[in-house]
């Protein structure tokens, strides 16, 4: 026979009371008188003979009593045969440290604390004999003192889920039978969709769900800008979309938005549990360098996510190459720093130029080669925009359905002849609820003059119009185009076709299109559950990273570095994040030994989900698909134990309670009935 909870063997010391009250005699005397000494004797001798065996036998059942009493707290158990486990087999253990686990518990403290708890009363249960494999811990095979040590050591593992890369550990659980014990919350929008496909089918699994109590959690989900083009001293707006991943509401949440140690705005939220609220604060960049920003929430008693981080990087000129016969948006372009503009003649083009540029615009040119048609869809592959302004001469209109098709567009018809005058068509107002002119247009009046236009082209309807002619045909109209965009105008800037080169809309549309080519590569944050990251990097060559001796990029937050997997095909870089990144904050990045740029990573938003899976969930979400899967009855310490208990050996604490009850009844019988009647005797007689 064994004991689960031999500590509480101590009790039996209390055995010693009921025989310390038998020794003391705690009964008062009775006086009795009697005629004679010789049948004084007499009734001593048969009254003390049934009164000693009565105690005796009170002794015995309050002895019995107290021990199967204390029994009953020590949990005994006759040992299975099975109770050792196979020669060098293990068990395996997966405690889930990931930052859920940091709400409070139903008892005390926090589903961490408890699951290390349970892990370690695991532990003693299999006693000395016990060996085992804490998955996702390092330190190998340990025994049950190290076993527990390594459990105490476990804190909160920032950025990671519990299943993240748990396949890969399914390798270490053997195929002979080892037992698995799994301590998590079972968060639904973590373990929902992996922990089930990924549980081991060939072994015994216990899951040990880790109940918490309801409480909320606002987390910043996303920010993001109105406009992709970032200026310094500008006012921007950056929209911050906050969560509710608990389960109660929380009212009056103070935010707080940082840019580097400077508070740049405040204000409180409201949020229902599931819901989420999108705020707009205005920030300005105090100069050209890449900001680094933090959203700061205070809720408790969750506190892994209340910091959000983002960077705000100033973009560059914008570069805009126009190709013609004369430059047409000079006067749009040339003044304004924001833009570096040039100009070329197809004759003159350096095609080195067409590589870096955001923006090229063809403007009226009579013919257009193969060589210069390559080159704009390439320009467009890698993410650049390309404007069309058509010639108003039909000689050309071949090149440019081949043009057209080399872009990915097609269906375009061609209005009017050569001797044919050009009819002209007011362009119609623009709504300014249109993507294109949002914060282009202060109040707009009831009556404006708009420009004019004589159309060459008339499109499907596969592309989306931008500005429209009164008459319902399209003028400026957006293609995808790659990864890129093509915008074509319907017709020429010639004055004999359009005037809209002289109308105030002309210098507003060039802009639109020239900072909706700027696409900024970096994204103002990212997550570490992400696979890769893609980054523009300059001084990278070839298609693969040097990989031997000193790497080419890494990534460095305080003093750790990490390498990751990198893949470079001319300026652009794909980076793959280690695993071992999982603390969320500002990474660096190094090329070489210099500084590139610095990126920002934050926690897994599931990780902020704190919806979980209840025991009944779990065992119907389960199922009759899985028999060789146990859910134990809520996280704490006696579950475990008593499931330890089924399944090493028979429990007898059932029968040890059912004795105390029958020692306490049988006490109380002989007390009740056992006492010997009372002896009549004759009164003394005087003489």
């Amino acid at each position: 026979m064994h004991f689960l909870y031999p500590i509480f063997s101590w009790g039996l010391l209390a055995l010693a009371i009921p025989i310390i009250i038998h020794l003391l005699q705690l009964r008062r005397p009775q006086r009795v008188l009697f005629t004679n000494t010789g049948f004084i004797k007499s009734v001593e001798l048969t009254t003390v003979r049934r009164r000693r065996l009565q105690e005796l036998i009170v002794l015995l059942t309050r002895v019995l009593a107290v021990l199967f009493l204390v029994l009953i707290f020590c949990q005994p158990f006759i040992p299975a045969e099975s109770i050792e486990p196979a020669v060098g087999q293990a068990v395996a253990v997966l405690v889930d440290n990931s930052p859920s686990m940091q709400v409070p518990a139903m008892q005390q403290g926090t589903l961490l604390q408890e699951a290390i708890m349970s892990a370690q009363l695991l532990g003693k249960t299999y006693g000395n004999i016990g060996h085992f494999d804490l998955l996702k811990q390092r330190g190998g095979r340990l025994n049950e003192v190290a076993y527990k040590a390594k459990l105490g050591e476990m804190q909160l593992a920032a950025g990671k889920t519990a299943w993240d890369n748990f396949g890969a550990y399914q390798s270490t659980l053997g195929g002979n039978g080892q037992p698995l014990y799994i301590f998590s919350d079972f968060q639904k929008s973590a373990a929902g969709s992996t922990f089930l496909k990924e549980l081991p089918t060939h072994s015994n699994v216990v899951l040990v769900p880790q109940i918490g109590r309801g409480t909320g959690n606002i987390y910043v989900d996303s920010v993001w800008l109105d406009d992709a083009f970032v200026r310094a001293r500008v006012n921007l707006g950056l929209h911050i979309r906050l969560r509710n991943g608990g389960v109660e509401q929380i009212a009056d949440c103070p935010v707080k938005v940082l840019l580097g140690q400077r508070q740049v705005a405040a204000f409180r939220a409201s949020v229902a549990a599931g819901q989420t609220a999108t705020t707009v604060v205005q920030v300005q960049l105090p100069d050209t360098k890449l900001a680094l920003g933090r959203v700061v929430t205070e809720d408790a008693p969750v506190t892994f996510d209340n910091t959000y981080y983002f960077t705000l990087q100033p973009a560059a000129s914008i570069r805009v190459v126009e190709i013609g016969s004369a430059p047409l948006a000079q006067q749009a372009y040339a003044n304004e720093p924001l833009f570096a503009y040039s100009f070329a003649k197809p004759q003159e083009l350096n095609y080195s130029k067409l590589q870096q540029a955001n923006l090229v615009l063809v403007s009226e040119l009579p013919q257009i080669d193969s060589g210069l048609r390559q080159a704009l869809a390439q320009v467009t592959k890698r993410g650049g925009s390309v404007v069309i302004v058509p010639a108003g001469k039909t000689l050309g209109r071949d090149a440019y359905h081949q043009l057209f098709q080399a872009l990915g567009l097609g269906g375009e018809q061609w209005v009017g002849a050569a001797a044919t005058a050009p009819v002209l068509q007011e362009v119609a107002l623009p709504s300014r609820n249109t993507p294109f002119f949002k914060d282009v247009f202060g109040a707009q009046p009831r009556q404006v003059a708009m420009p004019q236009a004589a159309p060459v082209l008339s499109w499907g309807r596969n592309g989306t119009d931008i500005l429209r002619l009164r008459g319902g045909d399209s003028y400026l109209t957006e293609f995808a185009s790659g990864s890129g965009k093509v915008f074509v105008f319907a017709a020429p800037f010639d004055r004999a076709y359009s005037d809209f080169t002289a109308h105030a809309l002309f210098v507003p549309v060039l802009y639109r299109l020239a900072m909706l080519s700027y696409d900024s590569n970096q994204q103002p944050a990212y997550r570490l559950t992400a696979p890769s990251v893609a980054l523009v990097l300059p001084r990278v060559t070839g298609s693969v990273v040097e990989t031997k001796g000193e790497p080419g990029i890494r990534l460095v937050r305080d003093s750790a570095v990490f390498v990751p997997t990198q893949r470079a095909q001319g300026a652009d870089v794909q980076l793959s994040i280690p695993a071992e990144m999982s603390t969320p904050g500002f990474y660096e990045v190094q090329q070489r030994g210099k500084s590139v740029t610095t990126l920002a990573f934050n926690a897994d938003r599931h990780e902020s989900e704190l919806a979980a899976y209840s025991v009944a969930e779990l065992r119907a979400l389960l199922g009759p698909n899985h028999p060789n899967v146990r859910v134990l009855d809520g996280g704490q310490s006696e579950a475990v134990a008593r499931y330890r208990a089924e399944q090493t050996g028979h429990p007898l604490w059932r029968y040890c309670l059912l004795l105390a009850l029958a020692c306490l009844f049988a006490e109380g019988m002989l007390l009740r009935f056992g006492r010997p009647k009372p002896t009549v005797l004759p009164r003394a007689v005087a003489a």
